[in-house]
């Protein structure tokens, strides 16, 4: 891997804009609706004035800022209990469709500087298939198997959307039961739910553990691990110690030729270069490239580029 971070920089979208950022914040549209949320590594002064910070219909108030953390809505509409996600609305990025909704951890139920990973897993797959979702091994046209894909810590499965609709036959793991079922509701709501998805609610790392038992293999993997976390069955995440035995299992159930692994991160803080050496470590005898760098927006108010994410990936040559 070359010591390099790339900056890969989602600038596709119609439904979401990142409008602003400074003094620890970030304001964004999220189709019909603008919402204030902290982004505490904008050291920097707004652009935009006050004034157009005040139309927002909502801010997430961290606790960080002295305030009783969570949600503060001006349309009345807002303001119920987040226990079933009553308001939400759809959004879409080249096609693909999902739901949007606040949630209590600051998030609406989607990332949008992953966009660029969208766009790469749906190309990747693409390419490894013909228009009809599938290559032909020899003369005598035996279908090749569709391109297996297993997206960990899925959240609410846009990525899997992408994998879908390109092809592939999906596995989808999360651990929270809510964000399994909003995986669920996006599948219908993207018209794919008569194709192949698994939609799983279970421990990442006894899931794999049982996979590899089992003999079952991938060819494509995403994974997006948080810092903390709880499993189903109050299996506990840290990231400094499980992440590498996450990454030993995973090269156990890749098959033998895959075509690629995306780390992707918000909770490692120091440098992309960190999810790329681990990365590469994990994958070393396959012969491919790691390239590590920062998930990026583009700012309507001064075209800045922001960085959100640390990412990492491998791909096959």
């Amino acid at each position: 891997m070359e010591n390099e971070i790339k900056i890969f920089c989602a600038k596709d979208w119609t439904d979401y804009e990142l409008l602003d950022t400074g003094e620890g914040e970030k304001l964004e549209r999220f189709g019909p609706y603008t919402f204030v949320r902290p982004y505490e590594n904008a050291i920097w002064k707004k652009t935009l004035p006050v004034k157009d910070w005040d139309k927002a219909n909502g801010k997430f108030w961290s606790s960080k800022a002295g305030a009783v953390k969570g949600w503060k809505f001006k349309d009345g509409s807002f303001e119920r209990s987040f226990k079933n996600r009553p308001f939400n609305w759809e959004m879409s990025y080249k096609g693909i469709k999902f739901l949007a909704s606040p949630t209590p951890f600051r998030h609406l139920g989607f990332f949008p500087e992953q966009a660029v990973l969208w766009d790469f897993i749906e190309e990747k797959i693409k390419s490894a298939m013909a228009p009809q979702g599938l290559v032909f091994r020899d003369s005598k046209a035996r279908p090749f198997p569709a391109i297996r894909f297993l997206n960990l810590f899925g959240y609410t499965g846009v990525a899997s959307l992408f994998a879908l609709r390109a092809g592939a036959k999906v596995t989808h793991i999360d651990a929270s039961k809510l964000s399994v079922e909003w995986a669920k509701e996006n599948q219908k709501v993207s018209g794919l739910e008569k194709m192949p998805m698994r939609i799983i609610c279970d421990d990442v790392i006894k899931f794999l553990e049982r996979e590899i038992k089992r003999g079952n293999r991938y060819d494509a993997v995403i994974m997006d691990p948080p810092k903390f976390g709880r499993g189903p069955k109050e299996e506990t995440w840290n990231i400094e110690k499980d992440l590498p035995k996450l990454l030993s299992q995973i090269r156990k159930i890749l098959s033998d030729k895959p075509l690629f692994v995306i780390l992707n991160s918000y909770a490692i803080d120091s440098s992309s270069l960190s999810l790329g050496y681990a990365l590469e470590d994990a994958m070393y005898g396959l012969k491919g490239e790691t390239l590590s760098g920062e998930l990026c927006l583009f700012e309507k108010s001064n075209s800045r580029v922001i960085p959100l994410s640390n990412t990492a990936i491998w791909s096959s040559l």
